[in-house]
């Protein structure tokens, strides 16, 4: 495999780097109220393409199949919006009884309360070789 074509290959790759590097010469373009404008570029126009993107992505017929399956959207969403919440919670309550900072306890217990990022939820169900549906 020659240069160029590896080049083109691992062109993400090299685009990461070279934007670290730039960013290491050159921090103040990044800074809130910068050129780039991180406060409105990342917030909305950032996070609304990688959205757009995974979107396009999708295929029709892979979508309207998933869609049809309402009992396992409905058993994630009560998982992990109702049964881990509540599992995290009664888990603090048995901590609280301990000398752990309470601190500490509200912050799991905020954690807990969250719902996985949707990329991870990916990328696992990739990994196990499962399907996205």
């Amino acid at each position: 495999m020659g240069l160029l074509e590896r080049l083109r290959k691992e062109w993400f790759i090299l685009g990461i780097v070279l934007v670290i590097a730039v960013a290491r010469l050159e921090p103040g373009v990044g800074v809130k109220g910068g050129p780039l404008k991180p406060e409105i570029t990342i917030t909305y126009i950032a996070v609304s393409a990688i959205f757009f993107n995974s979107g396009l992505s999708l295929k029709t017929e892979e979508l309207t199949s998933a869609l049809m399956h309402v009992k396992l959207h409905l058993f994630v969403q009560i998982f992990t919006l109702v049964f881990f919440p509540t599992a995290i919670w009664v888990f603090l309550q048995l901590l609280s009884i301990t000398p752990i900072n309470e601190w500490l306890l509200k912050g799991l217990q905020t954690v807990g309360c969250m719902p996985p990022p949707v990329s991870s939820a990916v990328i696992l169900t990739k990994a196990v070789g499962g399907n996205e549906v």
